[in-house]
């Protein structure tokens, strides 16, 4: 299911974590599910536990998920645990844009051409 690609520019924890994002979005993790131990994980892909263990910080730290003591590592229960991280942050973009007076329509114009990778031509 998750291949390390080395001559990809990306860093392998990069890639994990993306694969692992990709593969919750397939449908091929499911809620609950449990993950593979950091050990376990980097020793089947090559990879060193600290990268392993980079990549479930940030999928913890980003909710998508849970870390449960000795019982392990699993996928959190949200159902869309990377909407609810997209919410928080246009929560957090929504009170900046408060914050600098910032016109609602002139504040989603910003966002769109962001999101269309065209940030400088709004």
């Amino acid at each position: 299911m998750i291949a390390i690609d080395p001559a990809d520019s990306a860093p392998p924890f990069e890639q994990l974590r993306t694969q692992l994002l990709a593969a919750l979005a397939a449908g091929l993790l499911t809620p609950g599910e449990r993950l593979p131990t950091v050990r376990g994980l980097a020793e089947e892909l090559g990879l060193a536990p600290g990268t392993v263990a980079r990549a479930y910080r940030e999928l913890e730290a980003a909710a998508v998920i849970q870390t449960r003591g000795r019982a392990g590592t699993f996928v959190a229960l949200d159902p869309d645990p990377v909407r609810r991280q997209a919410q928080r942050a246009a929560a957090a973009f929504a009170s900046e844009i408060r914050a600098l007076g910032v016109d609602a329509d002139d504040a989603l114009a910003i966002v769109a051409a962001a999101v269309r990778g065209s940030a400088g031509t709004v």
